[in-house]
C-alpha cells in the first residue's frame, strides 16, 4: 500500500513538472528597439515640442510613422536591422527635410522568454537644412529602453 501510494506521488509529480518545463515563458520586456528623437528650439536650446511632425522613410510617402502629429516633444524612429543606413522624411510644421542615418547592428538576447532583438549604434547622422538647424547625437547606442539617442534643434 505505501509502495503504491509513494508511485502514485512520483508520477504525479513528474507529470506537475513536465507541465511547468513545458509551459512557454511570457516576454515582460520591451522587444522594440527604436532611436529616441527629441526637438529643441535654435537659440534658446529649449526642448519644445513642434505644432506638427510627420515622419515616413524615404521613398515610402504614404506609410507614415508620424502624420501631421501634434504635441510631440519626443518621437520615436524605427531603424532597419538587415541595413546599416536608413533615410527617412521629416516635417516639422509643415517644412520638410532629410534624416540619413548610419549605424552598426548587433544581436542582443533579452531574455529567455523573449529572445533576441537588433540594438544599433548610430555612426552619423546627416540631414538637410530647410528647417532643422542641427542635429546631435547624445546617445549613440540604440537599445529597447526609449532614452533619448538623438537631438533636432529647429
Amino acid at each position: 500500500m505505501y509502495f503504491k501510494n509513494v508511485s502514485r506521488l512520483l508520477i504525479l509529480l513528474s507529470a506537475l513538472f513536465y507541465l511547468i518545463s513545458c509551459t512557454p515563458q511570457s516576454c515582460q520586456e520591451e522587444t522594440e528597439v527604436l532611436t529616441g528623437t527629441s526637438f529643441y528650439r535654435s537659440g534658446t536650446g529649449r526642448s519644445e515640442a513642434p505644432d506638427s511632425v510627420t515622419l515616413y522613410g524615404a521613398g515610402k510617402e504614404g506609410l507614415y510613422i508620424y502624420k501631421k502629429a501634434s504635441g510631440k516633444q519626443v518621437i520615436f524612429i524605427p531603424l532597419d536591422a538587415s541595413s546599416g543606413e536608413c533615410s527617412f522624411v521629416i516635417g516639422i510644421n509643415g517644412i520638410y527635410d532629410t534624416l540619413e542615418f548610419t549605424y552598426s547592428t548587433y544581436p542582443h538576447l533579452l531574455s529567455k522568454g523573449c529572445g533576441y532583438t537588433f540594438f544599433h549604434d548610430i555612426l552619423e547622422c546627416n540631414f538637410s537644412v530647410n528647417i532643422i538647424d542641427t542635429v546631435i547625437i547624445r546617445n549613440k547606442r540604440v537599445t529597447n529602453r526609449n532614452e533619448e539617442n538623438i537631438r533636432i534643434f529647429y
